[in-house]
């Protein structure tokens, strides 16, 4: 990595580490469980600072702590549940924010450093290159248009940033995706920067249309889209769904995987009632299933 070590210090001064306890009862802590860890950045001098929403979701407490040591109570300003970034806010002035990139920031090949991070006064930072731009779908209804996939493995708790040789801000590291292969997943910065104004303004992304979310966990399978789990008392288990059903349509529209599922599932809004073929024990079974709001689901106690 041929970033400067002058650069990457500079670059530090706007990493900070968050630190959540959520109450018990919220329904994230079954997989997220009740304590939080995670990094964040400064992305304005008068507090705003950048992270990745599954550290934040269902906050009770929120602090945030800078690298000379300080610490300061946060309070959570935006959620983005589709795209999973979180804007939460300190009481602060004059911190020093991260430059934001405009546009395509990165390109595949390019160079890059990772910084997180891992405690209240340590940060890392890791380089490498991105691998891959585009399209990028996991199981738990989740589908981007454009991740970015670098060799570099996340350096901190989820929610630092991605920047480029030349200082800028190019998106908020997610997660790792494989220990092995040494990969990370970041939303591109432009996903914050073209939506900044109304989660500021309203708490989330009002210009996009509302998703149905049914909570499940899909996997792929070679007969299509399987349900791995669900997400208790969410609408799927409220419906009838089990882990092992394959879906097969949608509203009479099949499925054949799991990104046509999504982008058939999105295409209805919260509250509209959903008809899912599956087959279960080797039978065609049909459930009705009321499309959930995630974000309300998972609103804070």
């Amino acid at each position: 990595m041929d970033t400067s070590v002058e650069l990457v210090r500079h670059l530090l001064q706007s990493v900070v580490y968050i630190h959540t306890t959520v109450a018990r009862d919220h329904p994230s802590t079954r997989i997220l469980g009740n304590e939080r860890l995670g990094s964040g950045v400064v992305v304005d001098p008068a507090g705003l600072i950048l992270t990745v929403n599954y550290v934040v979701m269902g906050a009770q407490t929120l602090s945030v702590a800078f690298q000379k040591g300080r610490r300061a109570k946060a309070e959570i300003v935006a959620q983005d549940f589709e795209i999973g970034l979180a804007l939460i806010k300190v009481n602060r002035q004059g911190l020093i924010a991260a430059e934001i990139g405009v546009g395509d920031v990165v390109e595949r090949s390019d160079e890059v450093v990772l910084l997180g991070a891992m405690h209240p006064q340590e940060r890392r930072a890791t380089g490498g290159f991105v691998t891959y731009i585009g399209e990028f779908e996991a199981h738990w209804e989740y589908l981007i248009d454009r991740g970015i996939i670098s060799n570099a493995p996340n350096p901190g708790y989820g929610g630092g940033g991605l920047f480029t040789t030349t200082g800028r801000l190019a998106g908020t590291v997610s997660l790792n995706l494989n220990e092995i292969a040494r990969s990370s997943l970041a939303i591109p910065i432009d996903c914050y920067r073209s939506h900044r104004d109304e989660m500021v303004r309203y708490g989330r992304v009002v210009s996009r249309p509302r998703r149905a979310w049914i909570g499940i966990f899909a996997n792929v399978v070679e007969e299509g889209v399987i349900v791995a789990g669900v997400v208790p008392d969410g609408p799927g288990d409220r419906g009838g769904l089990q882990d092992g059903d394959v879906i097969v349509s949608l509203n009479a529209e099949e499925v054949a995987s799991r990104r046509e599922f999504y982008l058939s599932l999105w295409r209805h809004e919260p509250g509209e009632a959903l008809t899912l073929e599956v087959m279960r024990d080797n039978k065609m079974r049909r459930f009705q299933v009321k499309g959930g709001d995630r974000a309300h689901f998972y609103r804070q106690l």
